[in-house]
Formats: C-alpha cells, sequence, structure tokens
C-alpha cells in the first residue's frame, strides 16, 4: 500500500474507535434513537458541505438510489444497533466486538454470494467466535442478559457491514464506480430517509427527559461530521483504491483505539478479557483477510 493509504487507514481507525466513546457519551442522555439520527443528520449536511466546497459535480449516475440503500445499510442499522448496545457496553468492548466484521463478510460471502470460505477463513471464523464468548463472558461488565443483547446488538451491526461490502461490489463499482463522496453522501441520505419516521415518532410520543447541553451537542457533532461524514469519504475512498478487503483491515487498528479513548476519556478498565478476547478476534480477523495462495490449473 502506499503511505497515503497506510494514513488514511490509522487515521480511519482512530476516528472510528472515537465514534464509541462519543455514543458512550451521549446515549445515556438523548436515547439510542435521536443519537443514531443526529449522527447520520450532521454527516449528511456535512457531506453536502463539503461536496459544495470542493465543487463536485451532483451527478449520480442513475446510482443515488443504489448509494441510498447502501446507507440503509451500512449505516442506519447500525448505527441504531451500537446506540443501543452503548447502554450496557463499554466503548472498549463495542470497538473490539465491531472488529467481527471480516468474519460477518467470510458467513454473508459464503451463504449469499456463492464465495467458498478456504480453510483459513473458516479456522478464523471459529476463533472470532472464541474471542467473542471470552470477551462477553469474562470481561469486567456483569455477565447478564443485557450483556448478550447488547453484544448480539454489535454483531447485527457488523453483520450489516459485511453485506453492505458485496453489494457496494455489485452495485457501485461493478457498475462503473462512483466518486466515493457521492457514495458517501448519498448513504447518508438513505440513513437519514430510514431514521427519520422512528425518530419523528419517539420525539413527539416518549421525548428524552432533557435535551443536554452544550458539551452534548458539541459531541453530537463530532460524531456526526468527523465519525461519519470525513470517515466516509476516508472509507469509501480506500474501497476504491486498495479494494474493500484490504479496507476491512481497519477493523484491526479500531479496537486498540476504542480501548484507549474510553480508558483515557471514560477511565473504563482495561482486563484481561480485553487482552485474550481481543487477540482472538484481531488473529481471527488476520486468517480471514490473509491471501490465500493461488491454485494451480
Amino acid at each position: 500500500m502506499k503511505t497515503t493509504d497506510t494514513l488514511r487507514l490509522i487515521s480511519l481507525a482512530a476516528i472510528w474507535g472515537a465514534s464509541f466513546l462519543f455514543m458512550r457519551m451521549i446515549v445515556p442522555t438523548l436515547g439510542a434513537m435521536p443519537t443514531a439520527f443526529f449522527r447520520v443528520l450532521f454527516g449528511a449536511a456535512g457531506l453536502a458541505l463539503i461536496l459544495l466546497l470542493m465543487r463536485v459535480r451532483w451527478n449520480f449516475n442513475d446510482k443515488l438510489g443504489a448509494a441510498m440503500m447502501l446507507g440503509v445499510i451500512n449505516s442506519g442499522i447500525p448505527f441504531v444497533m451500537f446506540s443501543l448496545a452503548a447502554k450496557a457496553l463499554p466503548a472498549g468492548y463495542s470497538a473490539i466486538l465491531n472488529a467481527t466484521t471480516p468474519l460477518m463478510g467470510v458467513i454473508i460471502g459464503a451463504l449469499f454470494f456463492a464465495e467458498r470460505p478456504g480453510l483459513y477463513k473458516i479456522l478464523g471464523v471459529l476463533i472470532g467466535i472464541a474471542g467473542v464468548a471470552v470477551l462477553t463472558s469474562t470481561g469486567p461488565v456483569q455477565f447478564n442478559a443485557a450483556l448478550l443483547i447488547a453484544a448480539a446488538e454489535c454483531m447485527l451491526a457488523t453483520a450489516c457491514y459485511g453485506l453492505a461490502s458485496f453489494l457496494t461490489r455489485r452495485w457501485i463499482s461493478a457498475k462503473g464506480g462512483l466518486d466515493s463522496k457521492l457514495v458517501a453522501f448519498g448513504s447518508q441520505l438513505g440513513a437519514v430517509a430510514l431514521l427519520l419516521p422512528f425518530f419523528s415518532y419517539g420525539a413527539l410520543t416518549q421525548p428524552p427527559a432533557t435535551w443536554g447541553n452544550n458539551t452534548l451537542w458539541l459531541t453530537l457533532a463530532a460524531l456526526g461530521l468527523v465519525c461519519t461524514a470525513l470517515a466516509y469519504i476516508l472509507y469509501f475512498r480506500l474501497i476504491a483504491d486498495i479494494g474493500p478487503v484490504k479496507s476491512l483491515t481497519v477493523t484491526f487498528l479500531i479496537p486498540p483505539f476504542g480501548v484507549l479513548w474510553g480508558a483515557l476519556f471514560l477511565h473504563e478498565d482495561i482486563t484481561l478479557a480485553h487482552l485474550t478476547g481481543g487477540a482472538l478476534i484481531g488473529l481471527a480477523v488476520w486468517l480471514v483477510l490473509r491471501p490465500e495462495k493461488p491454485r494451480l490449473a
């Protein structure tokens, strides 16, 4: 990889690692749905401003609908799931569970996209499941039904990410491609369209006890503008430059940043469960993403 791609990858990991910190700070006050909705709303607004400043032509080449559907799968549903999980899980937990995205990609590819996994990928999935079990059963958070539900919400989010990587290739890349900034903007429009009815109904029937203070809204703006708008530009650019498989290696780097930010700013404990479960998941991701030897004709 080029140096610029490597720097972009590390920056993306640091930014997305911070998103779990921000959700952990916002969700207890606003709730899961408002957090997810304002995240995609600010993300769409930030991307629109970037497109205007960079004078990008708003020509989606008949792919706006596909980009919006990608946003439903790659942003709308996962952001709600991770926001729900933030009620029970520390930021470091969610960041580590987020690393199961490539494992989900292997399972989804085998089930729905006729991609036969090799031995290493199958082994990686099994080790990844063991890593999740270690993290959730031996960590500092009390093992109960709430923890299992939160972990399942994270896994559903990563399944959506894994599915979206295949759909991006099928709907966008395989049909001539599209400017990564337009893909990111269209995806956030789709996520806003999905979450707006649910947010509106909840705000009218069961509004939060308080809408927070200036600090909370600055944090929410950072979640939307930096961790979503800027991050998705970096991510879709990486997919275009180095491909979806190498782009998913960002999941190696997100957990250390997520755990670090949680420890620094929320004083979350770093325990043996973090190290053991995270190491197993990291090994699993490496097995899944390692290049396979080409078969002889």
